[in-house]
């Protein structure tokens, strides 16, 4: 099946929460609050340079999937690294090329944009499904773990 990619609109901040919900509940068993998700999604739909979001869009107009890339400046590349996060596909829209469409998309945007010197995207230890899927789309093993120390 062929899905339509588009930038998110303020109109999917809902939905895009939902998502956010869904995927954390799902992947991290995370309970993560909707508000405070609602609020970022919002902060991030309404400035560019914090976020750009894509709505995979299937052939009836139901949103399918969506992704959120940021942006990392790199040094060594003197260029931005654009990381793709907030991966959800909806259920009954899995293994039909969702998150390949939006990946295919996001990389066509890196490839005509400027200074982007590539993707990246974290994936949790164990998610070996999504790891096959993001090697079959040319992702390899950068080679790096992330540490965080959260403020909050």
């Amino acid at each position: 099946m062929r899905h339509a990619i588009r930038e998110a609109v303020a109109e999917d901040r809902d939905w895009l929460a939902d998502c956010a919900v869904a995927m954390a509940l799902e992947t991290e068993h995370k309970q993560l609050d909707p508000g405070v998700v609602r609020a970022g999604v919002g902060a991030g739909i309404a400035d560019p340079a914090k976020a750009r979001y894509f709505v995979a869009v299937d052939a009836g107009g139901a949103r399918a999937g969506t992704l959120m890339l940021t942006r990392e400046w790199s040094d060594w590349r003197n260029g931005d690294w654009w990381w793709i996060q907030s991966v959800y596909v909806v259920p009954g829209q899995r293994r039909q090329g969702v998150f390949a469409a939006l990946y295919r998309h996001a990389e066509a945007l890196a490839r005509e944009t400027p200074g982007v010197v590539g993707l990246r995207l974290y994936v949790e230890r164990g998610n070996d499904a999504a790891r096959r899927t993001y090697a079959a789309l040319g992702m390899a093993d950068a080679g790096y773990d992330i540490l965080e120390a959260p403020l909050r």
